[in-house]
């Protein structure tokens, strides 16, 4: 099996200390998971292009920026220009077409979302223009939600359905991630693990992100 990444979403971290925060989890992050949210399409605001910015001057890490936007068209250049590795956007706002297209244009991987009420179909007619699909397993816009764990039946046909069609896109989930169900995602067809408070609110970031990767198998 491909082995299973880490994204410590910074989400739970301190937006104070973040730097400090992201270097605790030390090489156990293969990626940082950046939940940016507009008050609009979630009801809650976080992060946008300025501390993106910020992020890319205190690490060299992968920032996956997941665009919990109502018109994620109007910031896209403002985040490739931030420095973004990899920006996801949501199936459900629409111009899935052209917004998969711009991210490309940009230079980012391309990812694309579906919240957990949102049927897999959505996104199957554009798993051969994307890097990455994020299976939503909490409803967007809040960390600390519990698992959903019927959001792996979508995840279980995505992967049958990347595998079919010989496509190299990686499956990451994201929401209420830990040690005790890393096995059954990574079983279920997921490459990337995201994890918000199960990292960053333990005193030891770096063991907790540890934990999740064993856990996985």
């Amino acid at each position: 099996m491909t082995r299973i990444k880490i994204a410590p979403s910074i989400l739970a971290a301190d937006f104070a200390h973040l730097a400090d925060h992201i270097a605790r989890v030390g090489d156990e992050a293969d990626l940082l998971h950046v939940d940016c949210m507009d008050g609009h399409y979630v009801p809650n605001l976080s992060i946008g292009p300025p501390v993106v910015a910020s992020l890319r001057k205190a690490t060299d890490l992968y920032l996956d920026c997941h665009l919990m936007i109502a018109n994620p068209g109007d910031l896209l250049d403002a985040f490739v220009d931030a420095g973004a590795n990899g920006i996801t956007v949501h199936v459900e706002v629409g111009g899935t077409d052209a917004l998969l297209g711009r991210i490309r244009d940009g230079g980012c991987r391309v990812g694309l979302t579906l919240e957990p009420s949102t049927p897999v179909d959505l996104v199957e007619p554009y798993l051969d223009r994307i890097d990455t699909l994020l299976v939503m397993s909490v409803k967007t816009g809040f960390g600390g939600q519990a698992f959903i764990p019927e959001v792996l039946d979508k995840v279980r046909a995505a992967r049958r359905e990347i595998d079919e069609r010989g496509l190299g896109v990686e499956i990451e989930i994201d929401g209420g991630i830990k040690a005790d169900n890393a096995r059954v995602c990574a079983d279920a067809g997921v490459n990337i693990l995201v994890a918000g408070t199960a990292v960053f609110g333990h005193d030891d970031p770096r063991a907790a992100a540890r934990a999740i990767r064993d856990a996985a198998g």
